[in-house]
Formats: structure tokens, C-alpha cells, sequence
């Protein structure tokens, strides 16, 4: 049985989401603070295997529980819920390290889906791992210099170094990848990686590379792999001369 945590504020949701969650088989919990999150997740065994998190809480919002998360190296698949569906907050979410998004208000058999999808993942992640544990097979990996990122992991290698990446990372990455030497622009790769339509900042992408930047080249502000191309959006090099 999976085990969803739901961090929500409102009590009628909150609740509304238990109920139909446990119809559908989860097992539930649910606090209404950031910070009761946030001490639920350090000892809870075992371990949660999705977390739906509003961003608007009291105290510590959504967006600082995702960052903490993270940091502390949890990377549990985190739905977030925003409010009105700005994009600058959905792109912030990510940016902090959520995996998916959705917007209130919703429809249940929607976030269901979702859940459903970011649970697919965390067993496909298990499986790659008991695979690679019991012998060499086939990977989604592209490596490039002493470099490899693994998508089915979702780890950057760099020499002995390991780096977990989450969902968004990884689709940034892989986007540019596929596209390997070809300009790209920000509003295309909003688009595609995030289905965001919206007249939005573009600039907000900018995030995901300076991140990406800091695990691959090695010196950042002078990049070879990630390059910016003016007035465009960005361009991967995998061997620059």
C-alpha cells in the first residue's frame, strides 16, 4: 500500500483528499503546517511515497518545504498545489525541486492521475536500481566527456561525483541533449518540458541552467556545455573544441 502524505491547510480538502485517497486504496496522512510536514517526513518509517503539497501554507510555505526537502536530500515525488495556475509560481515550484504541479481547483480523478504517474516513476527508479544491483543492462544514459547523466536514475555523473536531479532537471537536460547543438529557445522549452502556454517570464528557465551549470561545467560563470545563445535561449555542446 503506497503511502501519501497531504500537506493542506484547508480542513474540508484536506480531508476531502483523505477519503477519496483511501477509496482508492492509499494509505493517508495529513498535516495542515509546513513545518508538521517537514518533522513528519524526517521520522516517518516507512518512508512516504508521494507528498501533495499546497503551496500556500501558514508559516513555511509550499515553496520552502519543497527547497528543505530537497537540501536534506529527500526526493520523495511532490505533487504541488498552486492557486490560480500562475505560471511564475508552477516555475518556481520546480525550480525548488517539485514534480509536478496542479492547479485549484481540480479535478479529482486528475490528481489521482497524477499521483498515479509520479508512483509509476518511483517504481520504475526501484526497478532500474534492483536491475543495475543484480548486473549490467541496458540504461537511458548519454555521456559526454567524464560526464554521464543517467535518466533512468535520475543522477549526474561527474567523475566521482554523484548528483540526484529531479523530474524537471532531468527534462531540461534531456531537452537540450536532444537537440545537441541547436539553438533553443526558453519560450520553446517552456512549452515542451512544462506544457506552459501562458505569456510568462521566460527568464524564469534561467534557474534550471544556472543548477544544471553548477553539476557539469567546471566553471560555471565560463560554461562549454551549456552555452547561452543572445536573445534565444540556450545550446548544449557535448564536446566543445
Amino acid at each position: 500500500m503506497s503511502k501519501v502524505l497531504v500537506v493542506e491547510d484547508e480542513l474540508h480538502l484536506a480531508e476531502g483528499l483523505r477519503f477519496n485517497l483511501e477509496a482508492e486504496g492509499y494509505q493517508v496522512s495529513v498535516v495542515e503546517t509546513g513545518e508538521a510536514a517537514l518533522d513528519l517526513l524526517r521520522t516517518e518509517s516507512p518512508r512516504f511515497d508521494v507528498v501533495v503539497l499546497d503551496v500556500m501554507l501558514p508559516g513555511k510555505d509550499g515553496f520552502a518545504v519543497i527547497s528543505e526537502m530537497r537540501e536534506s536530500g529527500q526526493f520523495i515525488p511532490t505533487l504541488m498545489l498552486t492557486a490560480r495556475g500562475h505560471p511564475e509560481d508552477v516555475l518556481k515550484g520546480f525550480a525548488a525541486g517539485a514534480d509536478d504541479y496542479l492547479t485549484k481547483p481540480f479535478e479529482l480523478a486528475i490528481l489521482i492521475a497524477r499521483i498515479s504517474g509520479l508512483l509509476r516513476r518511483r517504481e520504475w527508479l526501484r526497478t532500474s536500481e534492483t536491475a543495475a544491483a543484480a548486473g549490467p543492462a541496458p540504461q537511458d544514459t548519454f555521456t559526454f566527456g567524464d560526464k554521464s547523466v543517467d535518466f533512468d536514475l535520475l543522477e549526474l555523473r561527474v567523475r566521482d561525483q554523484v548528483f540526484p536531479l529531479t523530474l524537471m532537471e532531468a527534462g531540461v537536460l534531456r531537452y537540450l541533449i536532444e537537440r545537441e547543438g541547436k539553438h533553443v529557445s526558453r519560450k520553446a522549452m517552456l512549452a515542451e518540458v512544462w506544457g506552459l502556454h501562458e505569456d510568462t517570464d521566460t527568464r524564469a528557465i534561467d534557474n534550471f541552467i544556472v543548477r544544471l551549470r553548477k553539476y557539469i561545467e567546471e566553471y560555471p560563470t565560463r560554461p562549454r556545455h551549456l552555452l547561452t545563445v543572445r536573445g534565444v535561449g540556450y545550446k548544449f555542446v557535448a564536446s566543445p573544441s
